[in-house]
């Protein structure tokens, strides 16, 4: 069977660049790179629902961003581990927003602890809410594409989904390798349903939370008598492009990535990593 995907080669690039008409929800999307992401979404023309546990400043930025950019952004508290409340904000998006056609996988967190003291509890955590809630949102996502015509999953990975960065980080690092994974195979069953997925992975950006792991993780470094600069937190300082990425950084590949200019694209993790990982 042919596969749903147009030849837009004849298309203007203004056009292949613009989201109006389309409709997005973004995980995390409160602050720091979810915020970012759904910005640049809105600018493009993007209606767009931000999901986040943190409802209150979901709904700030909510109102903020449309205010800026002129199109429909609305906020819901969003648990990514709990697959209910996933299936929720998809059902929502559709019904506030007249259907949806990007899905950003954005929520996560960036814990730093050692493999060895890491408790069970730990270890489920970082998997539930980095692997199982990018699956959910996915799988929710897909479910709505596949009746609608199709769709855009980007999943937020992390340079991590292609190294060890650092010590301290076994959760994190099995977990976005595995987000990469799941990012192939996911494309793989869902092409003949007319859905891309991509990957967006980027270096440090020194956010709030990414901040505050990155301490821990120097903290640990040094607390095991290792220099954290030569342990590889040295990213967290610096890059080869002379400055740290900004959550702006990243929200324009996420653009390229949901946007018809990538649309012979699908499976790939793109590095937006300043050079982290040649």
């Amino acid at each position: 069977m042919p596969f749903p995907f147009a030849d837009v080669s004849a298309t203007p690039l203004t056009d292949l660049l613009s989201l109006h008409g389309r409709r997005a929800v973004v995980t995390g999307g409160a602050r720091g790179l979810g915020r970012a992401i759904a910005a640049r979404l809105a600018e493009a023309g993007a209606d767009v629902l931000l999901g986040d546990l943190e409802l209150t400043l979901a709904e700030q930025a909510a109102a903020e961003l449309s205010a800026t950019h002129g199109t429909h952004v609305l906020a819901t508290r969003l648990d990514v581990v709990d697959s209910a409340s996933v299936d929720a904000a998809a059902d929502l998006a559709v019904r506030e927003l007249g259907g949806l056609d990007i899905w950003v996988n954005n929520a996560g967190v960036f814990p730093a602890f050692g493999a060895l003291q890491a408790s069970d509890e730990q270890w489920r955590q970082v998997q539930a809410v980095n692997l199982d809630g990018t699956f959910h949102g996915a799988r929710a996502a897909a479910r709505h594409f596949a009746a609608s015509g199709g769709g855009v999953i980007v999943n937020v990975v992390s340079t991590a989904g292609f190294q060890a960065p650092a010590p301290g980080l076994a959760a994190y690092v099995a977990s976005k390798h595995a987000v990469r994974g799941l990012t192939k195979e996911l494309a793989l069953e869902l092409a003949p349903l007319g859905v891309r997925v991509l990957g967006v992975a980027p270096t440090f950006v020194p956010t709030e939370g990414n901040l505050a792991a990155a301490e821990a993780g120097r903290a640990q470094a040094e607390a095991a008598g290792i220099d954290p600069d030569a342990a590889g937190m040295d990213v967290m300082t610096h890059s080869l492009i002379g400055r740290l990425g900004t959550p702006d950084d990243i929200a324009r590949v996420v653009l390229f990535a949901a946007s018809d200019l990538s649309l012979i694209m699908t499976g790939s993790t793109l590095l937006a990593d300043a050079g982290e990982t040649i």
